[in-house]
């Protein structure tokens, strides 16, 4: 019973997670979207960096590092909508998915949010470039239900970030167990590919 009680209660969760999808190709966005949407995932698309950065509210550099930005949706009337996980296309042109990276990695606000970075290129330099720079995975394009199925462990581990701010004397062992797993696969397209 207890089993079964645990098991709703993770449903219950994944499906409030939210995902922001931004990629330039229309067929990749679709894709990315429907699968995560297959997942049970709210995703919010969107087809460039800057409109990324726009729907956070992160239009200018002094949002980025001094002011809490006013909402987390350029829509007035959306306050409440919360990203949970942003993944983006490494090859956009204006803003590459490195460059969102590194501006959500400075921000005060945003910075703890995961990031996936996807790529159709398998280019090892590219792939532990981001990774060091915050990445919480690379995927190869294209995107398959199996890569969408790896985003939980990372979401959870915001998840626990958030309850641990909203609750700093709050321990969450059991979470930390599921988020610490060895099933991680941050370095699986690292895997003998050769490092020059």
């Amino acid at each position: 019973m207890a089993v079964e009680m645990a098991l709703a209660t993770t449903m219950a969760t994944e499906t409030q997670f939210h995902v922001l999808a931004v990629d330039d190709c229309l067929i990749d966005r679709k894709l990315i979207e429907r699968l995560l949407k297959t997942s049970s995932y709210q995703v919010t698309a969107v087809d460039s960096g800057s409109k990324a950065l726009e729907f956070l509210g992160l239009n200018g550099e002094n949002e980025l590092r001094d002011s809490k930005p006013a909402s987390v949706s350029p829509d007035p009337y959306h306050h409440h909508i919360e990203i949970n996980m942003i993944i983006t296309d490494y090859c956009m042109p204006g803003m590459t998915g490195y460059d969102l990276l590194k501006k959500i990695k400075e921000s005060k606000y945003f910075k703890d949010i995961p990031v996936v970075i996807m790529s159709s290129e398998n280019v090892p330099s590219r792939i532990n470039r981001c990774l060091k720079e915050g990445a919480e995975e690379f995927f190869l394009k294209p995107v398959q239900l199996s890569d969408v199925n790896k985003l939980r462990p990372h979401l959870m581990k915001g998840r626990c970030k958030e309850e641990e701010e909203d609750q700093p004397n709050n321990k969450r062992k059991g979470m930390e167990e599921i988020v610490n797993s060895p099933d991680r696969t941050r370095t699986r397209y690292n895997d003998g590919l050769e490092v020059v």
